[in-house]
């Protein structure tokens, strides 16, 4: 079984991700904890029960509050509203870190740092993703790059065939390595082709790829080796 599509030279398109959010992490949520699954949609930082502010307002009113019941009991309900955003700020390294950073909140680093995801990802692997994107991009537009996005998304290293090369003579006017036209192809072999969406191979493909190649992507069966 193989799927295989073309794609003309061009810029990858980014449109195709699923992940990520529309809307910014904090808005309307009701629970916390970094590494915890947020609910769809939304965000886990809001009001927690019994959690007391790391700056109560209480203590920073003249001392001709300090005796009155209702300005006390009034600024007390603003130190709820007010303790998870200094949590949060008490916290904020955490959330820029891939390993430790809330999920919901991963989804934006996975956008900010530009990994080629489309968020159906494991989580471990959408971390791993995002703490390596930095080396991914030194190399993105190479061989190298290119086999490293593919393998990352799909868990798997592709067959890349591309029409250059490089060779050296020991006498001038020696042939010239490659093909004069500029093609790249690029093999998934899986054990169930079914599984992968040639769709998804083929837009990490043009992200990752040389900008100026046309390339075609295709996902066909491992053969399994003769006498097994």
């Amino acid at each position: 079984m193989t799927a295989g599509f073309t794609g003309p030279a061009g810029p990858g398109p980014s449109s195709l991700r699923k992940g990520g959010g529309s809307a910014a992490p904090g808005a309307g949520a009701t629970a916390v904890g970094a590494g915890v699954a947020a609910p769809e949609g939304g965000s886990r930082r809001g009001a927690l029960p019994a959690l007391a502010s790391a700056h109560p307002l209480g203590e920073q009113l003249p001392a001709v509050y300090a005796d009155d019941d209702f300005a006390l009991r009034f600024v007390s309900g603003l130190d709820t509203v007010l303790a998870p955003v200094f949590t949060v700020l008490d916290c904020l390294e955490a959330y820029f870190t891939p390993a430790l950073a809330p999920e919901d909140f991963l989804g934006w680093l996975t956008d900010w740092v530009g990994t080629e995801l489309d968020g159906t990802e494991p989580l471990p692997l959408r971390r791993h993703a995002v703490a390596s994107a930095v080396a991914l991009h030194r190399v993105r537009g190479t061989r190298r790059g290119l086999s490293a996005a593919v393998e990352l998304a799909f868990g798997v290293r592709p067959r890349i065939t591309e029409s250059g090369g490089a060779t050296w003579s020991a006498r001038p006017l020696g042939p010239f390595p490659g093909s004069p036209r500029p093609a790249l192809h690029v093999s998934l072999r899986v054990p169930d082709p079914s599984s992968v969406d040639p769709y998804r191979l083929r837009s990490v493909v043009a992200a990752a790829r040389p900008a100026h190649l046309p390339f075609t992507a295709e996902v066909t069966a491992l053969t399994s080796p003769e006498g097994t």
